[in-house]
């Protein structure tokens, strides 16, 4: 059995997108206890767990062929596995970044 390169270096994206979320959730909830604003830091940890799922989704079905792949094009389970559940983790995250981080850009000097 070979190991699909190509399908383990195309998860190194949404893999690397999963610890920035986590590590933006653990200094958003520091910076929320100091400051004692509400929990929306969750949102980040929500975020990567979404991402998480996809992740294993895609590492289930890697290295099974192009048949199995296009079987899974046509599934409409696996589509929004592969692709629905990155684009809501990734709004998601922007959304509560926005959310929890806005204060920066309103700061005047």
């Amino acid at each position: 059995m070979s190991v699909d390169w190509a399908g383990l270096l195309g998860l190194l994206g949404p893999v690397s997108l999963c610890i920035a979320l986590v590590v933006i959730g653990l200094l958003s909830r520091r910076l929320g206890s100091v400051i004692r604003t509400p929990h929306y830091y969750l949102g980040f940890f929500l975020a990567a767990a979404l991402l998480t799922i996809s992740i294993l989704a895609r590492l289930l079905n890697l290295g099974r062929g192009p048949a199995v792949a296009a079987a899974l094009n046509r599934d409409p389970v696996w589509v929004f596995l592969y692709t629905g559940l990155p684009l809501i983790a990734a709004l998601m995250g922007a959304v509560t970044a926005w959310r929890y981080w806005s204060w920066l850009l309103a700061e005047r000097s």
